[in-house]
Formats: C-alpha cells, sequence, structure tokens
C-alpha cells in the first residue's frame, strides 16, 4: 500500500498548470454514449476515477483511445445495458449514467455507487427525476433496473440543488419528447461544461448555471471535440498549499469566476491574490489569519470539497475559527487526523472550532476521503519533522501527480 511521506517547513513558490476537472468530465464521458457516435475530449485528467469511468464505458462496449490528456471515444458499438458492480461501487459518480444510458438504450441495471464514505448521499432526487420523465424503476438486493418506453419532457421541481441529479436529468432528457424543465437545478460550473459540450453535439439546452435549466428534446447528436474545463478544486487546494507555507505560487489555466469564494477566504486569512484573465499568483501570510466562520453551500458558495483543506490551513491560524458543514453529515473525519498532528479541533455535529496552534507536528495520519486526504497533505507541508499520510488511493481518485508537482514547487515529499 502506497503511503506519501512530507517533510515539512518548505516555502512553496513556481507555477502550476490546473488540470482538467474530475466532476466535468465524468459526466461529460457519461454523455458521450447518448449519441452512438466518435467524441475527442481534451484536457483530460489522469485521475483514478477517471480511469474506472474508462473501464466502464469499455465494459459497455465502446472503443477508446488515449493519449496523454486526449481520450477518443467510439460509442457506436455499445452493446451492453449492465454497469459492472465492482466498478460502480468503486464510484460515486458512476450513478450519472442511468439518465445517459436510458437516454441510449432505454434500459439499464447498475448498483448503488459507492466512492467516498462523507455521510449518506441518497440518490432519491435522481430516481424520482428519472420516473417523470417516463421511466420505469425497480430496486431489488442492491441493485437499480430502469427502463422505459420512451422518455417524455417534464416539469421537474427539485427539493435540493443536487449536482448529480440536474446532470442526471439533462442526460436523460437530451432525446426525450418534447421540453424539459429544471426548477432549483443546481448551478456548478461543471453542469454549463456538460451543456457546452452537449450542445456542441447538436442537443438545445439553455440556461446552466442559472436554476432553471430547459432542455429541448432533439432525434440524434453528432460527434464531437471538446476541451474540459480546467478544475477549481485542485486550483483551490494548490492556493491553500501556498497560503500554509507562506509560499508565492502562480497558478495557469484557472477560470478566476469559479474561484471567487475561495479567493474571499483566503483574503481573510491574510493572503495576497493577484489575477488576470486566466491565472493568478497567491501569496501566503507570516500569520494565518483566524476566519469567523465559513460556511459550505452549493455554488456559488464556499465549495463543500474545499472544506478539509482550508481547515488544515486554520489549523495553526491566529485565533479561533468555525466552520459549518451544511451539504454532507460526515465530513469532518480529517479533523480527528489533524489532532493527531496537534491541532486543536472540537466537532459538534456539523459544527467545527478550529482554535489555531503555533504549530503542526508530523505525525502517521490516513486518508479518509479524498478531499480529507489532500488536507493531511497541507497540513504536513507545514507540519515540523516528518508526516506519512495512508490509503493514497483516495488522493488520487481527484489529484494528478499531487507529490510530484508539490515536490517541483519546493515542497520535500514523496510516495512510497
Amino acid at each position: 500500500m502506497e503511503k506519501i511521506i512530507v517533510y515539512g517547513g518548505n516555502r512553496l513558490t513556481g507555477e502550476v498548470s490546473v488540470s482538467g476537472a474530475k466532476n466535468a468530465i465524468l459526466p461529460i464521458l457519461a454523455a458521450t454514449v447518448i449519441g452512438g457516435n466518435e467524441s475527442t475530449i481534451f484536457n483530460v485528467p489522469d485521475l483514478r476515477d477517471v480511469e474506472v469511468m474508462e473501464k466502464i464505458l469499455l465494459a459497455l462496449g465502446c472503443n477508446i483511445k488515449r493519449m496523454d490528456n486526449m481520450m477518443w471515444i467510439d460509442s457506436k458499438p455499445l452493446d451492453q445495458i449492465k454497469i459492472p458492480d465492482e466498478l460502480a461501487r468503486e464510484m460515486r459518480s458512476s450513478i450519472i449514467l442511468m439518465g445517459a444510458m436510458l437516454s441510449r438504450c432505454g434500459e439499464v441495471i447498475i448498483s448503488y455507487p459507492g466512492g467516498c464514505e462523507i455521510g449518506p448521499r441518497p440518490i432519491d432526487l435522481h430516481l424520482k427525476s428519472l420516473r417523470e420523465l417516463g421511466a420505469e424503476i425497480e430496486e431489488s438486493h442492491g441493485f437499480i433496473h430502469c427502463k422505459t418506453k420512451g422518455l417524455k419532457g417534464a416539469e421537474i421541481q427539485l427539493d435540493y440543488p443536487s449536482v448529480g441529479a440536474t446532470e442526471n436529468i439533462i442526460l436523460a432528457a437530451v432525446k426525450a419528447k418534447g421540453i424539459t424543465t429544471i426548477r432549483n437545478a443546481a448551478r456548478e460550473p461543471e453542469i454549463v461544461d456538460l451543456q457546452n459540450y452537449l450542445n456542441r453535439a447538436g442537443a438545445k439546452i439553455s440556461g446552466a448555471g442559472t436554476s432553471i435549466v430547459i432542455i429541448e428534446g432533439v432525434d440524434k447528436l453528432r460527434g464531437v471535440t471538446h476541451n474540459t474545463m480546467p478544475d477549481r478544486i485542485v486550483a483551490g487546494t494548490y492556493m491553500v498549499a501556498s497560503a500554509i507555507t507562506q509560499g508565492e505560487v502562480i497558478l495557469k489555466n484557472v477560470i478566476i469566476d469559479h474561484l471567487q469564494a475561495i479567493i474571499a477566504k483566503l483574503r481573510e486569512a491574510g493572503c495576497l491574490i493577484y489575477n488576470d484573465e486566466n491565472s493568478l499568483k497567491i501569496i501566503g501570510p507570516e500569520r494565518i489569519n483566524s476566519i469567523e466562520m465559513i460556511q459550505t453551500l452549493p455554488y456559488p458558495g464556499f465549495p463543500t470539497d474545499m472544506q478539509a483543506q482550508i481547515m488544515a490551513l486554520l489549523s495553526i491560524a491566529n485565533g479561533t475559527s468555525i466552520i459549518s458543514e451544511t451539504v454532507f453529515e460526515n465530513r469532518f473525519k480529517h479533523a480527528e487526523e489533524l489532532m493527531r498532528m496537534g491541532a486543536n479541533i472540537k466537532t459538534f455535529g456539523k459544527v467545527a472550532i478550529i482554535k489555531g496552534v503555533k504549530d503542526l507536528t508530523g505525525a502517521k495520519t490516513a486518508a479518509k476521503d479524498l478531499r480529507g486526504g489532500a488536507c493531511l497533505v497541507l497540513a504536513g507541508l507545514a507540519a515540523k519533522g516528518r508526516t506519512e499520510i495512508e490509503n493514497v488511493y483516495h488522493i488520487e481518485r481527484g489529484y494528478e501527480d499531487f507529490h510530484k508537482i508539490l515536490r517541483g514547487l519546493g515542497a520535500n515529499i514523496d510516495m512510497v
């Protein structure tokens, strides 16, 4: 089992070009099955989750070629309707294949998805919405069997702006008869990227990035070339890496609008941040300011996927900070690992109170989920002595060459 070893104390300096977004590429790869044609996707990150999605598409019968950060998918030969059980259980995002496969085949069998253990993430919204579009769904023995004689446009009001449910509805409605309107849709930039890909292929979708998305069904889609948007969470993680080491790091290939909530909180913590159109420089302060309150919220609020990383930063802040996690129930597992390193953190349900300490000290820790793993690496960069992080496979789900990029910025870090 691989581990990351960090010796803290090095100031990070240099440049990073941000890779394609994990949460954008996965729904786009699911969308490639709908048209039964060829797609060429650029800026594809080299991640464990992308690898799992690639294996699923191959198992369904697609042809795929990969070269560097380009992926070519031909979904014409697709001839299976069952998503392999062991692959679905590896990755939460496998669930978005339901909408895409219903659109293409009118039928799909999938097991309940896996992924990070960060609390219950029920798929009721997905199933309810697909039923409203005309899918018949049976659940038994851990499997979901969806089929339809033909999807029809519908007015769908989401109880919560779920990203996955919004994507699943879009994927199912693209070729449905008539018009589908999603109200209280998720507004994340990754949904805009999915809309851009599908519209390029001939879909008629408008409103992504707002709370109302309208999909007018079309008969067919054409082959397409698409460039994946940069990963705002990867960018945010390197911003915190610069902040926590009093560093000076330049990030290239970023969309500044996507980072505004993160930029605001890091400025509050005392960082200097300068930006132009698609790059930014972040300079970490000598001592981090505490932040009175951070509340995670759906986009454009502060992202839940940055909560762990900001907690690592606030653990050495000057004063007491409060984090309220409103998106996922069980997302403070990294707090107990930070406490092994000397952090002073108390959690009460969905609230964490972080009293900053002067120094963290290296310790043996274990990643419990993807972003919690990144948080421990960041804490290790600032800690005195040697930090060991186990369960590195969590980190590899969402960060490409994480330890190599940090080493390139001057960190004393290795994977063994």
